[in-house]
């Protein structure tokens, strides 16, 4: 092996762990068969790799999110039906709980581009402009695409606080 795939080696052992919990949040079941989707797809594109320093770890996000995306499509059916009966879920007595619920509702009934944008941001603390880096957007139009996403969060939230 080369230096420059040793050096690629070692910066896909240090992005694994984030890139798995990433993975993790999204399908906890299929999270490891995806990183080592993520990691096969970013081994043979390894001559694609931006060389700049910290955009390696932008790249496999990108990398990972298309490979999520994939995935999703090919479970598009069950994840429907997983939805269906999450909602029909009766919210646990607890209040911190209950309010968990509703955060995690309200986030999946944003439009799936805010949705992204939200996950990447609160779940895997990405700036705004790091989160418009993975999502392949320019940074102004995610600024607004978050602005509006967090209006409809804080009217979905205010909401169901009131339905309480």
């Amino acid at each position: 092996m080369s230096a420059a795939d040793d050096q690629f080696a070692g910066d896909l052992h240090t992005h694994g762990p984030d890139i798995l919990r990433y993975l993790q949040r999204r399908s906890p079941d299929a999270a490891a068969d995806l990183l080592g989707e993520t990691m096969l797809v970013a081994w043979r594109r390894r001559a694609d790799a931006p060389s700049e320093d910290g955009q390696t770890r932008l790249w496999l996000f990108g990398i990972a999110r298309m490979c999520l995306r994939g995935h999703r499509r090919d479970e598009s059916r069950r994840l429907r039906l997983t939805e269906r009966v999450a909602v029909l879920a009766v919210a646990p007595p607890d209040t911190d709980e209950a309010l968990v619920l509703d955060v995690r509702a309200a986030i999946a009934s944003l439009p799936e581009p805010q949705r992204e944008l939200v996950e990447l941001i609160h779940w895997e603390g990405l700036s705004i402009v790091d989160a418009a880096c993975v999502l392949g957007t320019k940074a102004s139009p995610a600024r607004s695409r978050y602005a509006k996403a967090r209006a409809a969060l804080e009217d979905t939230l205010a909401s169901a606080v009131v339905d309480r």
